[in-house]
């Protein structure tokens, strides 16, 4: 495994007016549901930072600490990158309160919601930021009350050397095969582990493949069961998995994403500029084209519109972003 990320191959690009005017640089790691890698483009053997997508395997390893979610939806919300709508905060103070916690607990920084209306109706009431509306304040939730479970420090829950978090490494490196030789800081403030793209891809299909009333099982039916939770009403998790039942999907800042589909596979996608926008396009453009998965005709409109998001001029359609797989 390199230490250093090469960078990728063209994997997108946006039209315009026929015009190719920007173009994305990418890698793409797919495996076939017993994570060998079946397809490769760009660096899949060099350790990136997934960012949110380690989630996830965050939330498995707070189950591994002993910690009890009241529900599965505690559990979703500990997985999620939400985006401060109310049902989002109602969720965390849910964790926090099934541990005898509060907002004064997290650790991550205050923000507005992400959500457009939610942070509309916080502004116009002349509210502050709030850690809670922190798009990861979930995670750190779970990461308490798993704490809390077994009366670790909970001052120093986000240090590396936290028993909590030497957990979390050694879960990625379990699931990913992959040794973590980088730590750095989230956006968040918590720990985010450097893996490779193959690694994570073959991470998730550990997850959705995992025997019935495993952990790792649960937490894929615990996002998959409650995709509203994991990037809100409008997020292409959301969409991707209310589209297409049985898809685990989890997208990362800088322009990751990953998605897995039982007795198919899973794909990792990196974008080189951190771009977001080409991400889940490609993400999904990978998982048809390169895996193999076979999208229900009644699914065909939204994966569509996800693989192939349109580009707007003047109030109206006048391209697309082409994945160029």
């Amino acid at each position: 495994m390199s230490a250093t990320y090469r960078g990728g191959e063209p994997v997108a690009e946006i039209v315009r007016s026929g015009f190719a005017e920007s173009l994305h640089r990418g890698s793409v790691a797919v495996t076939d549901s017993s994570g060998n890698l079946l397809a490769s483009i760009g660096d899949t053997g060099s350790p990136v930072f997934p960012r949110s997508s380690n989630k996830p395997m965050q939330a498995l390893a707070m189950l591994r600490a002993g910690w009890a979610p009241g529900t599965e939806a505690d559990l979703a919300i500990a997985s999620a990158s939400h985006r401060g709508e109310p049902f989002h905060l109602a969720q965390v103070a849910s964790v926090l309160g099934g541990a005898g916690l509060g907002e004064a607990d997290l650790q991550c920084p205050p923000d507005l919601p992400s959500d457009p209306t939610a942070r509309n109706a916080v502004v116009a009431a002349g509210a502050e930021p709030r850690r809670v509306y922190m798009n990861c304040s979930g995670k750190h939730a779970g990461m308490l009350a798993a704490c809390a479970a077994n009366g670790w420090d909970l001052a120093t829950y986000r240090d590396p050397e936290h028993p909590f978090q030497q957990l979390v490494i050694a879960t990625v490196e379990e699931l990913t095969g992959d040794a973590v030789e980088s730590i750095g800081v989230d956006g968040c403030g918590a720990p985010v582990l450097a893996v490779t793209l193959a690694g994570l891809a073959r991470a998730f299909a550990r997850l959705v493949e995992a025997p019935a009333g495993s952990n790792e099982r649960r937490v894929a039916d615990a996002m998959r069961a409650n995709a509203k939770l994991i990037d809100g009403t409008r997020g292409p998790d959301h969409r991707m998995m209310t589209a297409l039942p049985g898809l685990l999907a989890k997208g990362g800042a800088e322009g990751v994403h990953v998605l897995a589909a039982p007795g198919v596979g899973a794909v990792a996608v990196k974008i080189d500029d951190g771009a977001g926008r080409a991400s889940t396009p490609v993400a999904l453009r990978a998982l048809t084209k390169l895996a193999g998965y076979e999208v229900p005709a009644d699914a065909k409109p939204e994966v569509d519109s996800l693989t192939w998001p349109e580009v707007t001029g003047g109030e109206q359609q006048v391209g697309r972003l082409r994945p160029l797989l």
